[in-house]
């Protein structure tokens, strides 16, 4: 039995693409690109102490994600190569749902100021999680391996 899950968002992004002009393809890749969480006033007082941490997992749905497929060729990726939906970061997913590790530059007033953005202007943003390194940093050769045939390297 299929069951129905409800999210309320707790903020929004803020940045400067649109459908119209897209996104970067992985933010991390360009920690140039700066953009602002608006964290709604009712979740503020959860961002105590989040200025500690330089870097911040956000996880957000991807309101504007299209159709999906099970099977899909990422762009720059191994033309030998097809992957399974699951096997990719793709945007388009049954439930479109994306995860980012991002820098955390400052917070003002509920305003987290970011860098290394991928998301169009308006995402909902459903929660935020520091960023561990001895916990999120798994050296792993064999995902590093195919990396290079995601065309990410």
């Amino acid at each position: 039995m299929k069951q129905q899950i409800v999210y309320t968002p707790v903020g929004v992004f803020h940045t400067g693409y649109t459908q119209e002009t897209g996104a970067p393809r992985q933010g991390i890749l360009e920690p140039e690109i700066k953009g602002s969480i608006e964290i709604f006033p009712e979740y503020r007082n959860a961002l105590k102490s989040l200025e500690m941490y330089e870097y911040i997992i956000v996880i957000y749905h991807l309101d504007k994600a299209g159709k999906w497929n099970d099977i899909v060729k990422p762009p720059e990726s191994d033309p030998e190569i097809s992957f399974g939906l699951f096997a990719t970061r793709s945007p388009n997913r049954p439930n479109p749902v994306g995860i980012a590790t991002i820098k955390l530059e400052k917070i003002e007033n509920g305003i987290l100021h970011v860098s290394g953005i991928d998301t169009f202007d308006g995402t909902p943003v459903l929660d935020i999680k520091p960023y561990l390194p001895s916990i999120d940093g798994i050296k792993s050769i064999k995902n590093e391996s195919i990396e290079k045939k995601l065309g990410l390297q």
